[in-house]
């Protein structure tokens, strides 16, 4: 099975790798790398103010893909956009350097208390708890850079880069002295066709994030899906105007979720395997709503040694799921998206409400869940996200204390007091059931101040 699985990676590899290209993209594509990059990272707002120049607007899909610009006659030349960028990055030889972050309060109150406190993956069962606690944190301030490096001219004019981002959620002992969490740590080489990775980011499979202003955004719940090291190869096929179809695949470490004294987690001796197909719907330019829809899937094992009696080593639990994701933006203002999934031993991927082997019977844990998010923006400032998600492990694979059920709403309300600054409130309904102890269920009100730079 192995050799198989082998064969069918490097096969799909060797469809996802890109063609030849002439030597060079012309000079539009590469004014439509820097305008991206530009973009997505410049503080451009107060240099604009000072000397106004007409950016034209750039439509980015999920998977990176740059749309071409809609009025060249407004395009700025090369020179005024190194000159532009020149202001806000750092450069090192031939590499610019554009640091980046938020700087994020919250306080939240809930009613029941939760794991883990200041966000939410589940609620405690009633059974070991169940007074109300307030949390203020800060943990959640983001820092970041990202590296623009030169364009490979043998390599279609291929844009080089990367990333690298913390935040401090990481493990600590005393909320006020978070740690480093290390959340995104890569280099790519990409342009509108093709995008070659290495390092750590976002899973492949179950790419949307729900709408809700709280850090874990639904992990453990139904939101499938995390960050882990990879390689990763993604391939743009532009059939026409009005359809892209997008393939992306990667190997990835298998990252072990169950931890107890008398269990140890070891590596298996080959990767788990993400792929996933999806269709851009509709044109794709200024003012444009196309329609994405997504299917993805995840194949791997993972390797633990019990020590307690019966002492076992070396034993072998397969992991995979199959999901689909979908976006749709049906006015300027309004718009649907969600995700779907099935699957076995999900918890390094925070499904199973963050279970995917049960210790006690040394079997997997499979489970089904999801999530739904609706947006709709009352004005250029205000903006609202409601929504429903959730994880249901099957009752069959689970003992006594495991978590049988997950699932929260929310509705919350945002405005941009300026760009770069952010208030937000939500209000969260969560319950959470439990094999053979009462159920948890609280109310949740959080507040949040983020500021960009």
């Amino acid at each position: 099975m192995k050799t198989s699985v082998w064969i069918m990676l490097a096969f799909a590899i060797g469809l996802l790798a890109p063609p030849c290209f002439s030597q060079g993209l012309t000079e539009e594509r590469l004014r439509q790398l820097e305008l991206e990059t530009q973009r997505l990272r410049a503080e451009l707002e107060s240099l604009q103010e000072s000397r106004p120049i007409a950016f034209p607007p750039i439509q980015v899909d999920q998977t990176g893909f740059v749309g071409a610009p809609q009025d060249a006659a407004q395009t700025p030349s090369m020179d005024e956009i190194r000159a532009e960028m020149k202001k806000i990055a750092w450069t090192k030889g031939d590499i610019q350097i554009i640091p980046y972050g938020y700087l994020w309060a919250t306080t939240a109150y809930e009613s029941s208390p939760s794991q883990v406190g200041d966000y939410v993956l589940y609620v405690l069962s009633n059974t070991d708890q169940g007074e109300s606690a307030w949390h203020v944190d800060a943990k959640s301030t983001r820092l970041g850079i990202d590296f623009v490096g030169p364009t490979l001219p043998n390599f279609g004019g291929a844009q080089t880069g990367g990333k690298v981002e913390i935040d401090f959620q990481g493990q600590y002992q005393t909320e006020n002295k978070g740690t480093v969490l290390l959340r995104h740590a890569y280099l790519e080489v990409k342009n509108e066709y093709f995008r070659l990775l290495a390092g750590q980011t976002w899973d492949v499979i179950s790419p949307l994030l729900p709408g809700t202003i709280m850090y874990s955004v639904g992990w453990g719940a139904g939101n499938l899906g995390y960050r882990r090291a990879q390689f990763r190869a993604e391939r743009y096929l532009h059939f026409s105007d009005t359809l892209l179809v997008t393939t992306q695949a990667s190997i990835n470490s298998d990252v072990v979720s169950e931890f107890a004294g008398n269990v140890i987690g070891d590596h298996a001796d080959w990767p788990v395997v993400e792929g996933r197909l999806a269709f851009t719907l509709g044109p794709r330019g200024k003012g444009c709503r196309p329609v994405e829809i997504g299917i993805s899937s995840h194949i791997g094992e993972q390797v633990y040694d019990f020590l307690a009696a019966p002492v076992q080593d070396d034993v072998e639990f397969r992991t995979w799921s199959f999901n689909v994701d979908a976006k749709w933006p049906i006015t300027s203002r309004f718009g649907v998206q969600g995700e779907f999934f099935t699957g076995e031993n999900l918890g390094a991927y925070l499904g199973g409400i963050v279970q995917g082997i049960n210790l006690t019977q040394r079997d997997t844990i499979r489970s089904t869940g999801g999530w739904f998010d609706i947006w709709y923006d009352w004005t250029s400032r205000l903006h609202t996200h409601a929504g429903y998600s959730i994880d249901d492990p099957l009752n069959g694979d689970l003992s006594p204390g495991q978590r049988s059920y997950n699932q929260f709403y929310y509705v919350n309300l945002t405005y941009d007091v300026t760009k770069k600054f952010v208030l937000g409130i939500e209000v969260q309904q969560w319950k959470t059931n439990w094999v053979n102890k009462e159920p948890g269920d609280s109310y949740r009100l959080e507040l949040m101040a983020k500021y960009g730079f």
